[in-house]
């Protein structure tokens, strides 16, 4: 099981062109939850471990969003030996979402309890050894390590969010709207004091800049509802403080930021250590050193990532 789109859009392509597709229960997963839609409205054949087994005359084709030995021998061909102490992965999971229960629904369902339970981006990382049993996706990145150090997953946007606040232009201000433009989401959090006051979640595709600086602008003065995100194709957005925000920073990264080049609200593009295309990898690494079981990866890290005192910049402010 791995990420879904496009993906499940090439498995239709095959489809249309009256090809046959087998794909295991596990495997089919990555285009739904649901087995009976897979094979009623996809047409895919689900098929058993055995079954696929003594499939001949096909193409096979193995499924996974991490592959360590890929990685291994990708670092080998530039003579670097991978040697890891500990390892981060990110991906986007939507979780295991029930029968005729929206997955758009699910997946802000499950931001709204994370963020209640621990208002800390770092609460969308896990031990590989602790991954909620509805976040599959995640699950199967463990499935697919077989090595021995520890092993951490991690939702994407979070990460990305956490770690651009190590940008310290970025942390200047009390209350800040960090956004992040994916590639097929748009996540922002509304952060006060390093704490959550609000978050919405939609679609990257559903949006252009004039939608998204309304967003923003709702998102600051406590006025946005669910409905205006998850009735537009989103997955919502809650407020956890409505009292307005007056002229909030709008700090900016993903790979798609630069829809925002133009925005009303003059966001800051941040550029956590100097680099903005890795401020997913920064963020992880910094839910990271709060999740390893290891004290000395956990100190390792945090040295490495904080200011001279010891204090990451947001604590500085």
């Amino acid at each position: 099981m791995m990420g879904g789109g496009p993906s499940q859009w090439a498995a239709r392509d095959h489809l249309k062109a009256e090809c046959i597709l087998f794909a295991t229960v596990d495997a089919a997963r990555t285009f739904n939850d649901d087995l009976d839609y897979v094979r009623r409205e996809m047409g895919v054949t689900i098929v058993s471990e055995d079954e696929a087994d003594a499939l001949r005359g096909i193409t096979r084709i193995e499924l996974k969003d991490f592959d360590m030995v890929a990685l291994a021998a990708a670092f080998a061909s530039f003579d670097v030996q991978l040697n890891p102490d500990a390892i981060g992965v990110a991906v986007f999971d939507h979780g295991d979402s029930p029968p005729n229960y929206s997955d758009r629904q699910f997946r802000f369902d499950y931001l709204d309890q994370r963020i209640r339970e621990h208002n800390n981006l770092a609460a969308f990382a896990y031990p590989s050894t602790n991954i909620p049993k509805i976040m599959t996706r995640l699950q199967a990145v463990a499935n697919s390590y077989q090595g021995d150090v520890p092993l951490v997953v991690m939702d994407t946007a979070p990460a990305a969010v956490l770690g651009s606040m190590f940008d310290p232009v970025a942390t200047r201000h009390g209350g800040v709207i960090f956004c992040n433009v994916g590639n097929f989401h748009t996540l922002a959090f509304r952060m006060e004091s390093n704490r959550v006051s609000g978050v919405f979640e939609h679609h990257t595709g559903e949006i252009d800049l004039k939608k998204l600086d309304s967003l923003i602008d709702r998102l600051a003065d406590g006025t946005l509802k669910h409905a205006d995100v998850f009735d537009d194709m989103g997955h919502g957005a809650l407020l956890y403080s409505e009292t307005p925000l007056m002229n909030p920073a709008v700090v900016v990264t993903g790979p798609r930021r630069a829809m925002m080049r133009d925005s009303k609200h003059q966001p800051y593009f941040a550029v956590p250590f100097g680099d903005m295309m890795i401020a997913g990898c920064f963020g992880l690494l910094a839910a990271m050193a709060d999740t390893i079981p290891n004290q000395e990866v956990r100190d390792a890290i945090r040295k490495s990532l904080h200011t001279p005192s010891g204090k990451p910049p947001w604590e500085l402010v």
